[in-house]
């Protein structure tokens, strides 16, 4: 059956699917919307935190960072698993146990202010919407391509469906539904990996077909390939690395605390009855989340291979359809600069993929004597071939030449990466709004059912929102992504830790810690990343550190202002030293209340 036949089917069963859990599901109360009851058995919680995890830059793009980057993409892979390690045994446990819904009710209750709670709500609603803006992008490009239709007319698709679910079932309806979207992600990733290891290597393992030997060259090991293409081709050697040890330190520590900050998983926890339980579930999650991040280096040595042996030094003529499919949406790129009408792809190229001049390239309308989309902005840069990150694990199964059903199932499962976190972004959102802005801050006394409308109306107006960002994309899904764990470890690491661990410390320090931290990220994420305050380059980086890894800076600065701030202002009250003492004592604790 054709691609685009079976794409529509298995799209649109998923699809079928998730709006079905969501109205068997649908949210009843505001404990249902915010926490889905708090009844969620652990290994149901642990699906459905994997899947809130595992968002379209795990799915999409990582494997694509590390085809490109080689060892310097590794950076990606030990700081999204380090940091839910982080995550599950230093935080979730004691944060179950403070029960309450959301990290800005943490914050404004342990901090005793209404001061805190507005920055840690100003600090969750940014942490979101700039991951968001990531995963709606996703949606675009997997539609686009996939659905054959506008990437706009994408993002409302996606947006009705996220919209439908988020909206009638609250956490209750996200919680069972990233339960499937996982199994839907899951199948999607693994089963391209295992045909095409065994393709390459006769290994069906993906992670140890990465280590063997190839079919076609039996005394040829799969790495040692990759790094012979490299050199011939002009680039480093795939697994050299080229960054600065500070810098990949602190690209891998900004991830993992930015991990152990982020809201939305955080909330996860919350959704189960017994602290116990929320330990279990981050057990069960850690366990479904290393099954992709396992293999995605694997994929990423595969497509990369698939990538160069299919396009180098080959006739534009001769590129099969896909290559044409992925051209048309600007996410392949060719100059022909020797007008020998090959294709050169050629070093050096440490930008993610991106080949001309490291920048995005621009197309004119028309083509050029090939039948390629020209390129208006090519440069002196030897390399005429640009790749976007995010193609690489969409377009692996075709590069291979896989089964149609194989390129079906990756599109489902792109879009179940993408849907599972913004759906969890949006609750977030929502809670931030209706339960710590409207309840906590503004209107007190407004009803259970005026709060419930208050989170379903704020959800919509984040959908809104949120598909603004896709339409209007800031750069690549894993860039964007890189930026929200950057800001979620400058502001609300530092707060939640000292919160948990150091009862002494008091309001004062805390709002002053985590608004010098955001603003410090913003600050360098705009100057660096979007060119604004004068921009700047590489060489102008502070202590040689990326806008990826400032989020490490911006935490430590955090950190330091914090504890001096604190020296020097009131002790923390007896009362909330004693609810300190007490959420670190390993026993019992009763519901989550949100009161």
């Amino acid at each position: 059956m054709d691609a685009q036949i079976l794409t529509y089917i298995i799209v649109g069963a998923t699809f079928a699917l998730y709006i079905g859990i969501a109205i068997w599901s649908r949210a009843g109360s505001t404990k249902d919307f915010y926490v889905a009851g708090g009844g969620v058995g652990p290994i149901a919680n642990g699906m459905a935190t994997a899947a809130d995890w595992m968002s379209a830059a795990s799915f999409i793009s990582m494997a694509g960072i590390i085809a490109f980057m080689g060892y310097d993409g590794a950076t990606f892979l030990m700081g999204w698993t380090g940091g839910y390690v982080l995550l599950a045994l230093l935080l979730a446990p004691y944060l179950r146990k403070f029960g309450k819904f959301t990290v800005p009710d943490f914050i404004g209750d342990r901090y005793y202010s209404k001061t805190a709670r507005g920055v840690a709500v100003f600090c969750a609603l940014i942490v979101s919407f700039t991951y968001i803006a990531g995963q709606m992008r996703g949606v675009g490009v997997v539609f686009s391509r996939f659905l054959e239709v506008e990437i706009n007319t994408g993002v409302y698709i996606g947006m009705v469906i996220v919209l439908f679910y988020a909206v009638l079932g609250g956490m209750k309806g996200i919680t069972y539904t990233q339960v499937a979207q996982y199994c839907v992600l899951i199948f999607a990733f693994m089963v391209p990996a295992i045909f095409i290891s065994i393709q390459l290597t006769g290994n069906p393992v993906p992670m140890l077909g990465m280590g063997d030997t190839l079919v076609s060259e039996p005394d040829v090991y799969l790495l040692d390939k990759i790094d012979g293409l490299s050199d011939e081709l002009g680039f480093s050697k795939y697994t050299d690395g080229s960054k600065s040890m500070i810098d990949v330190i602190a690209i891998t520590l900004a991830l993992m605390v930015g991990t152990a900050g982020l809201p939305h998983v955080i909330v996860r926890f919350f959704t189960v009855k017994r602290v116990k339980d929320a330990r279990k579930s981050a057990g069960y999650a850690l366990l479904f989340i290393a099954i992709l991040y396992i293999t995605a280096p694997a994929v990423a040595v595969f497509s990369k291979v698939n990538l160069i042996e299919t396009v180098s030094e080959k006739p534009y003529e001769e590129m099969p359809e896909w290559f044409t499919n992925w051209e048309s949406l600007g996410l392949i790129g060719w100059a022909d600069k020797n007008g020998d009408g090959k294709i050169q792809y050629l070093g050096p190229d440490r930008n993610g993929g991106v080949a001309i001049d490291g920048k995005t390239p621009e197309f004119s309308e028309g083509v050029g004597q090939s039948g390629e989309r020209i390129v208006t902005n090519p440069s002196e840069n030897q390399n005429e071939l640009y790749v976007d990150n995010d193609i690489m694990v969409m377009a692996n199964p075709e590069i291979a030449e896989l089964p149609n059903w194989v390129i079906a199932l990756v599109a489902a499962g792109c879009l179940a990466a993408a849907l599972s976190t913004a759906a969890g972004l949006l609750l977030v959102i929502s809670s931030a709004v209706s339960h710590d802005l409207i309840k906590k801050m503004i209107k007190p006394d407004i009803s259970e059912k005026g709060e419930l409308i208050a989170a379903r109306l704020s959800a919509t107006a984040a959908v809104v929102i949120a598909g603004y960002f896709g339409i209007n994309p800031p750069g690549f899904v894993a860039a964007v992504v890189a930026l929200a764990f950057g800001l979620a470890a400058a502001s609300f690491f530092p707060a939640i830790v000292l919160g948990i661990f150091y009862k002494k410390m008091n309001r004062e320090g805390a709002v002053a810690g985590m608004i010098t931290g955001v603003t410090l990220m913003l600050f360098y994420m705009l100057k660096f990343k979007f060119d604004l305050f004068g921009g700047g380059g590489q060489d102008d980086w502070w202590f040689g550190v990326s806008p990826e890894g400032f989020g490490t800076i911006a935490m430590l600065a955090n950190f330091i202002v914090s504890l001096t701030v604190c020296q020097f202002t009131k002790e923390t009250p007896e009362d909330v030293q004693e609810i300190v003492e007490n959420i670190r004592i390993p026993s019992g604790a009763g519901e989550a209340t949100g009161h």
